[in-house]
């Protein structure tokens, strides 16, 4: 299996990104499609979350939050990268990301850099307008829950998305309202919706490379 160096940030910051091809590989079939002019005239909130990859035995992991239940959150119970939404206090969506993930997960701030940002996308049922970020923590997390967010940590070796098809595996999920739609299935979780989509666009940056 391909495996990557330290050489691995600069490559992931200049390797050409395609997320309309990466998200629709994940797209749920019933998924509409939206124009930015379209999406803008529904208001969305705004939010970021992020993928920091970090050194673990010298591989390369980053790590998905499984969402504590909340009858209020339409995402309750799925599995997710961290973030959350824009304060008005952030200066930038990069400031979002980072925030958001060490309130939720327990990274420290100071050791977390951003590498780039990935192709924005948005989320019909809680319309949000989501700003992806790949970012670097310079310190082997201890990792730390924010409960009312989120109730595991999932560690993801980056190797593991070099063998993401481009015809992935479908499943109904109760979640999805009984519907089929493609999931990402590591290790018996399952993965699926915008966090597919953002993570085929990663894996679509990874094959790359």
């Amino acid at each position: 299996m391909k495996s990557f160096g330290k050489d691995l940030l600069n490559k992931i910051k200049n390797t050409e990104l395609n997320g309309e091809y990466a998200h629709g590989i994940f797209s749920p079939p019933s998924r509409p499609l939206f124009s930015y002019d379209q999406i803008l005239e529904k208001n969305p909130k705004l939010a970021a979350v992020n993928i920091v990859i970090y050194l673990k035995d010298n591989e390369w992991y980053f790590p998905l939050i499984q969402r504590t239940e909340n009858k209020r959150d339409k995402h309750s119970g799925q599995i997710s990268l961290p973030g959350g939404k824009r304060e008005e206090s952030d200066r930038d969506f990069a400031e979002t990301a980072i925030r958001e993930t060490s309130e939720e997960i327990g990274l420290e701030k100071p050791y977390v850099r951003i590498i780039r940002e990935m192709s924005p996308i948005y989320i019909p049922p809680s319309n949000f307008y989501v700003y992806p970020f790949i970012s670097y923590s310079k310190r082997n997390p201890e990792f730390i829950l924010q409960k009312t967010e989120a109730v595991e940590i999932i560690e993801f070796p980056i190797t593991s998305f070099l063998n993401l098809s481009d015809t992935p595996e479908l499943m109904a999920l109760e979640a999805a309202g009984g519907n089929v739609v493609p999931v990402i299935n590591f290790n018996g979780y399952i993965i699926w919706g915008a966090t597919a989509m953002i993570l085929s666009e990663f894996s679509q940056l990874l094959k790359k490379m």
